[in-house]
């Protein structure tokens, strides 16, 4: 999730384990004293960071959104004057980590969106919108052939590839973190490739 090297905050670990929780059972199928005892507090001590159940999902589901938007328009600003291949490979590799290091919001966001607040909801998807337009843009400059409506169908269809990570088996079955990290990228660059044709 974060790359900064310091512990994370009460709230951060509260978030991390009702993510976990919530994807492997559900947002009902989970309390809050479930969640309290996970990182050592009471249920009702968790009032003191969150309003409740509700909160939490709203905070994780708006959050990776957010933070994958802005990681990728950090991404660009970095990649000033870089080849747009190369720029595309960041955007695949940054992907690549949210896709690996947080699978939990992956299944989380396929099961749960629905039963965010309307607006809550609407932020969510104005997030990806922009995330994706983000990558539109670089997939166009790469493979200059693509309409910008095949485009963005290449751009979700990739992001389908990446996050299928929750459905490649319990994290140990894996091959490795940077075996399968590469494989997801020569993946998601053979699906633009073939789409650019």
């Amino acid at each position: 999730m974060a790359t900064r090297t310091d512990a994370p905050t009460r709230r951060e670990q509260i978030l991390k384990e009702a993510a976990r929780l919530f994807a492997e059972r559900g947002f009902h199928g989970v309390g809050v004293d479930e969640i309290g005892a996970a990182v050592g507090i009471s249920g009702p001590g968790l009032y003191r960071h969150f309003p409740g159940k509700d909160a939490m999902l709203a905070e994780l589901l708006v959050g990776i959104s957010g933070r994958l938007l802005t990681g990728a328009k950090r991404r660009l600003q970095e990649a000033d004057g870089v080849p747009s291949e190369a720029v595309l490979d960041s955007l695949i590799e940054g992907h690549i980590d949210f896709a690996l290091d947080d699978r939990p919001l992956i299944t989380l966001h396929d099961r749960e969106l629905d039963r965010l607040r309307d607006s809550d909801r609407k932020l969510v998807r104005q997030l990806q919108r922009q995330y994706v337009e983000l990558w539109v843009e670089v997939v166009r400059e790469v493979y200059p052939v693509l309409t910008e409506p095949t485009a963005r169908s290449a751009v979700h269809s990739v992001f389908g590839l990446l996050n299928s990570t929750p459905h490649l088996g319990r994290p140990g079955s894996l091959p490795g973190r940077g075996v399968t990290a590469q494989l997801l990228h020569r993946m998601a660059r053979g699906a633009f490739s073939a789409a650019g044709a």
